[in-house]
């Protein structure tokens, strides 16, 4: 990848919501004259200055004017730039060209993209070329899909250490968490349900547990749609949302390392409700819950107020066994997941790719190949996230 560029990392969408949070981040924690050269990108250019006031950021903090609509915009954006960090989404309607011109490019790329049916159609289109390139193409920086790949990869590591040998098995169990899911969640999952609806390979892609492994067959998974007493915890065990795109990527990781985690690696995430007849209903309720997929909740480019998002946290146990060996872990984070968390997080992986030595050659990936215990040193000293073997 070519180093004289005039940016280390652009923030495309940076006058959005989570986009300005990022640009927030990288101003608070970073400044504008130090080692981090960052800019801020959109649509309006007067939009962006006016987020950059409202933020604080530096008079100084570069502007640059891209669209999606003008792609002359966004190659000269990603020209100039080591690392596009984009939020905008839903990816699949306004994504699919800016990962053409950073593969094309060899500009590095991140993303908070929840969409697998979209990313096995950008794997099969443009992985070659970031091989070629060297662009590191590294999808789902947020809170889809980072704590879940990276505390399956920390597990597995210590399993090694421990037993000489990872787990075969492994449970994602989501024991706390408050806040809301974005706006662009929401926006990303109807899209996705419309784009299926439209071309039935699309709902095929979805249901195949690993279809980002692509020529991989694996075991049977769980499909966690359904509310479970899970015996591992002793507790009931409701369906969790995010698992869909989740439990693809750590597949993926397991595909792009080698098979690390074996070839019989059987994963699945669900939400802790509690023992008992509560545990019970909690489980049967949120199974029962659709308003994702309804009109409800936040629109892209709005969100919870500062005083939510300082609020919210969540608590990740993972539960590795194989026979009788048993090793557990916990990734938790101090802020709401789909904003004040997941903004930290995509910013501390851009400039992991940036900084730090990873060492990684072009491609498409998931953040444990392409960054692993690098992200989670910089994850546990600046954003917030805790990383513990507790058993």
């Amino acid at each position: 990848m070519a180093t004289d560029k005039t940016y280390d990392i652009v923030v495309y969408g940076a006058s959005g919501f989570t986009g300005r949070l990022v640009a927030e981040y990288l101003a608070k924690e970073y400044g504008i004259d130090g080692d981090l050269r960052w800019a801020m990108a959109g649509r309006s250019a007067d939009k962006l200055a006016a987020v950059r006031d409202e933020i604080g950021a530096p008079a100084e903090t570069p502007l640059v004017v891209a669209d999606a609509s003008d792609p002359a915009s966004v190659d000269a954006m990603v020209n100039d730039t080591k690392v596009v960090l984009t939020t905008v989404g839903p990816y699949q309607l306004y994504g699919s060209d800016l990962v053409a011109a950073c593969a094309k490019a060899g500009t590095d790329y991140v993303d908070l993209c929840g969409e697998p049916a979209w990313m096995r159609q950008m794997i099969d289109a443009h992985e070659e070329t970031a091989k070629a390139s060297g662009a590191r193409i590294v999808f789902s920086c947020g809170f889809d899909s980072i704590p879940f790949d990276l505390g399956v990869h920390f597990l597995q590591s210590a399993a090694i250490e421990k037993f000489g040998k990872p787990m075969s098995r492994v449970r994602g169990r989501v024991r706390k968490m408050q806040g809301t899911f974005s706006g662009g969640t929401a926006a990303s999952l109807k899209a996705t349900m419309a784009a299926a609806a439209q071309d039935p390979s699309i709902l095929q892609l979805l249901r195949d547990p690993f279809s980002l492994a692509p020529g991989h067959e694996g075991p049977e998974q769980p499909r966690g749609t359904k509310p479970l007493y899970d015996e591992a915890i002793e507790s009931w065990c409701a369906p969790f949302i995010m698992a869909p795109i989740n439990t693809r990527n750590v597949h993926r990781t397991n595909f792009l390392s080698k098979y690390p985690y074996g070839q019989d690696f059987v994963y699945d995430e669900m939400m802790v409700t509690g023992p008992g007849e509560k545990g019970e209903a909690i489980a049967n309720s949120i199974a029962n819950n659709d308003s994702m997929g309804k009109d409800g909740g936040p629109k892209p480019g709005e969100g919870p107020s500062k005083e939510e998002r300082e609020a919210g946290f969540y608590d990740v146990l993972f539960v590795g066994t194989d026979g009788e060996q048993r090793i557990e872990a916990v990734v938790t984070g101090d802020k709401d997941p789909g904003y004040g968390s997941t903004s930290k997080m995509i910013a501390e992986s851009a400039i992991c790719l940036v900084q730090d030595p990873v060492n990684t050659d072009g491609g498409i990936w998931t953040s444990a190949p392409a960054m692993g215990n690098h992200l989670i040193k910089r994850l546990v000293k600046s954003a917030g996230l805790t990383f513990d073997i507790t058993g």
